[in-house]
């Protein structure tokens, strides 16, 4: 059933244009999808690598930095595919029932999905914020099973979520972690549940993460006050030689300072695998 699932979604794929919705299922239902194809590209004749990217928590596809990675990717013949997760944007399901391990089961459907595409000759990971703990976590799982992402970019990787959720202080919300209610509610209107409470604190980030050994960049802004810088020191520490660190001077969490040169570190890294 599942197989025949993805057959059908990759004729769909084939015969439409690019930037257009697409959706594929995770635990909480369909996903809303973007892919951007480069310019003049023939989904018949041509074969590309492609990127999956990856939001971060209450945010979505089409918020920054996302649609502008997409672009820049595909000026330089890189596709991508960026999508909604559970509870977030466009997608189903809602985002009080989201947990990191449905976010992972999501990113892993695309994953299937992409490279399921005949034109596909390999897939890379991009996560920003909690997205970067996702992309992270399910490139370890991958390696785990045997499959490999070509690349693993981060942007300022949440991997903090862990603390906030054991110290029952995420953004303005207040609670007790042992006991969590049902809800939380963050600026005004973004509800998290118990379960995402409660799954957070047991999440085992860095031992899954670890198991990806193939190359990755790291990419924070000096002026984050939401990520710590040490999130991606961490990261760098266990992947060892096959990561580099780039700080990005004046930036913030929400990449909306330096856009341009957060583009080219991840266009640059993308390009540099291609030519390996």
């Amino acid at each position: 059933m599942r197989r025949c699932l993805i057959v059908w979604l990759s004729v769909l794929f084939c015969i439409s244009v690019s930037a257009k919705d697409y959706q594929v299922y995770g635990p909480q239902g369909a996903l809303s999808m973007k892919m951007t194809l480069p310019e003049g590209f023939d989904q018949k004749q041509d074969s590309c690598s492609m990127v999956l990217l990856m939001h971060g928590i209450f945010a979505s596809k089409d918020y920054n930095p996302m649609p502008a990675l997409a672009k820049a990717l595909a000026e330089k013949g890189i596709a991508s595919i960026r999508f909604d997760f559970n509870g977030h944007g466009k997608s189903e399901g809602r985002l009080q029932d989201m947990t990191v391990e449905k976010e992972i089961a999501d990113a892993l459907a695309v994953w299937e999905f992409a490279n399921s595409l005949p034109y596909v000759k390999s897939v890379g990971l991009l996560g920003h914020s909690q997205g970067g703990v996702v992309a992270s976590m399910t490139a370890g799982q991958l390696a785990a099973r045997g499959e490999c992402p070509d690349g693993l970019v981060l942007i300022a990787p949440g991997s903090v979520i862990k603390d906030a959720c054991k110290g029952g202080a995420f953004f303005n919300a207040r609670f007790d972690p042992a006991n969590p209610p049902e809800s939380v509610t963050c600026f005004g209107s973004m509800k998290l549940g118990r379960e995402y409470l409660m799954n957070t604190q047991l999440l085992d980030i860095f031992g899954v993460s670890k198991a990806y050994t193939g190359p990755v960049r790291l990419i924070h802004g000096s002026k984050d006050n939401i990520v710590p810088m040490r999130c991606s020191k961490q990261y760098q520490d266990i992947y060892g030689d096959n990561a580099e660190l780039m700080v990005v001077e004046g930036e913030n969490h929400m990449i909306s300072k330096k856009l341009d040169e957060v583009k080219h570190l991840v266009v640059e890294f993308f390009v540099s695998l291609q030519a390996q």
